[in-house]
């Protein structure tokens, strides 16, 4: 047992320093092909002072790329300011956009310098932009041809020199189509387009994720996870991740509340990873019951993780070592 425990924690340390090492991007954990030409738009467009807009679901890392191009930039060594765009009302999001001064409205005793005047010289993230109103949309065009913006209830125009980065989830081109987008701003914000594709599109960072959030967790001492049983590490590959990189840490956030042990057992996931889980099984077994040789599994498995070695043993629940010695008796 002691044995097993040593050679999982030099699994878990061999991913993280890979991780740390050779695939981290500014913040941005990945080994997927599909990221690499992002990672090579955001070195690109840091370059420059063009408007930037990140496309991508919920939780795949949209602030995370804003931050790496600011981190690039010239204007680095000022402030990155961030926003959520879906998080205000109305009013609230012009005055924190542009600030306010004494007595615009009821409850402004004092003048509020906006997000405008604390990025000034930096980077503004303005994140889930497609929920900006009409009205507002209308002020930031304003903001980007001009570099000029007034605050709620002033009188005089200050100048702006701020980068710009948004991010939605949605198409602004189908929002233009339903009207509630403008079109000129989204050619002003989509300058430089750049799209992150969702986790289960990038299969090949899942293990690397598990390492890192389980490293980071790991440092605070509540509970000390060295692996992953199999079974489990098959549910979680298999598993759809539609809240994406978020719900990853999440899930591993409530691994390490009900669970204990060096063991990240199945039955500590959260609820819905047991349908997953039963589901993995009755594809099993209806492969096994209508397939049942081993040369043909192992053939499938290398279809299914499209040729990687790693992911087909972890689907057939298999060291690596015995995969490669299993294709070395059937011979291909």
């Amino acid at each position: 047992m002691k044995q097993k425990a040593v050679k999982s924690k030099n699994w878990l340390q061999t991913v993280a320093i890979n991780s740390a090492l050779q695939q981290n991007f500014h913040g941005i954990l990945s080994r997927a092909p599909q990221m690499q030409p992002v990672f090579q738009i955001i070195q690109s467009a840091a370059k420059t002072e063009v408007t930037v807009l990140v496309r991508g679901e919920s939780g795949t890392g949209k602030e995370l790329v804003a931050r790496a191009i600011h981190t690039l930039s010239s204007r680095s060594n000022k402030a990155f300011v961030a926003i959520n765009c879906a998080a205000l009302s109305l009013n609230l999001l012009e005055s924190e956009l542009f600030g306010h001064v004494r007595g615009a409205f009821s409850g402004a005793i004092k003048a509020h310098a906006g997000l405008f005047s604390q990025a000034e010289g930096g980077t503004l993230f303005l994140d889930e932009v497609a929920e900006l109103p009409l009205e507002l949309q209308a002020k930031l065009l304003r903001v980007i041809q001009e570099k000029t913006y007034m605050p709620v209830g002033g009188t005089r125009s200050y100048t702006t020199n701020v980068r710009l980065v948004a991010a939605t989830h949605r198409s602004l081109r189908e929002e233009v189509k339903l009207g509630s987008f403008r079109e000129d701003l989204m050619y002003r914000l989509r300058v430089v387009p750049i799209f992150l594709p969702p986790l289960r599109e990038r299969r090949e960072d899942i293990n690397l994720l598990l390492a890192h959030f389980i490293a980071l967790h790991n440092e605070k001492g509540f509970r000390q996870i060295e692996t992953i049983d199999p079974e489990a590490m098959r549910v979680l590959l298999d598993y759809q991740w539609p809240g994406n990189i978020r719900e990853l840490q999440n899930v591993l956030e409530y691994v390490f509340v009900v669970g204990r042990g060096a063991v990240l057992n199945l039955s500590e996931l959260p609820p819905e990873f047991l349908e997953v889980s039963l589901a993995v099984q009755e594809n099993i077994h209806a492969v096994t019951q209508t397939i049942p040789d081993e040369k043909t599994l192992i053939m499938q498995a290398l279809q299914q993780s499209q040729g990687k070695i790693s992911l087909a043993a972890e689907l057939l629940g298999i060291s690596r070592a015995t995969f490669w010695r299993k294709r070395k008796q059937y011979k291909f």
